[in-house]
């Protein structure tokens, strides 16, 4: 049966040892390559083929995350899996983005990285406990982002008693004759109600109303 070819890129040597140790005992494995940096990286996974690489983020000539981005271009199906320091939620999200199998830190057991691997050959992906705390959270934000608030709802309870009038086709005195204020604060309310609208004349305020079905066309 033919193994597994697993490439390490990390810029310390004693990590990379430390990697391949663990392995020695999964024979189903075999590291097939080394690369120092982002760069050695990408040349040898285009000559090895490597079905896992295991990355590092911080290394010279071309970052970790450069050089995932570069690799799942030329080679969709190559697995990485990021053993890295970094917990940062920029990273966590970028690398996500571009498509990579794991992350794990190499503050977590080794033994996670091994659990890693195999996951990521049996088809699925594998996170440290910290990343679905971090995608979840950027999931909500992204979530918020994109939610459309009605405006209409930061108006306050005067401001909306001002709109129906306005709308409803009073004038500044009737309005204020109504509502017991005086034209001056009718001003004021319209003025800051059409801010938050973001509307310019009554016209807009009315065919607001219409669209709610607050008043009749």
């Amino acid at each position: 049966m033919s193994k597994i070819k697993i490439l390490i890129a990390d810029d310390h040597r004693v990590v990379i040892q430390g990697i391949k140790s663990a392995f020695l005992e999964h024979l189903e494995f075999e590291v097939v390559g080394e690369a120092l940096d982002g760069l050695q990286a990408v040349e040898m996974t285009r000559s090895l083929k490597p079905e896992i690489i295991i990355m590092d983020i911080s290394m010279p000539n071309l970052s970790g995350i450069e050089a995932t981005k570069i690799i799942k271009q030329d080679m969709p199906e190559t697995c990485i899996i990021i053993y890295t320091m970094h917990s940062d939620k920029e990273f966590v999200i970028d690398l996500f983005k571009a498509g990579i199998s794991a992350y794990v830190l190499k503050d977590d057991p080794l033994q996670d990285l091994i659990l890693a691997v195999k996951a990521v050959m049996g088809g699925g992906t594998y996170f440290s406990t910290m990343a679905p705390t971090i995608l979840t959270r950027h999931m909500m934000e992204m979530e918020e982002k994109y939610i459309v608030r009605d405006s209409f709802d930061d108006l306050s309870q005067r401001e909306h008693e001002v709109f129906l009038l306005l709308a409803g086709g009073k004038s500044i005195k009737e309005t204020g004759d109504q509502l017991s204020i005086s034209p001056k604060t009718v001003e004021s309310h319209k003025y800051n109600l059409m801010k938050k609208l973001e509307v310019t004349s009554i016209v807009d305020l009315t065919k607001m109303a219409i669209r709610k079905n607050l008043i009749k066309a």
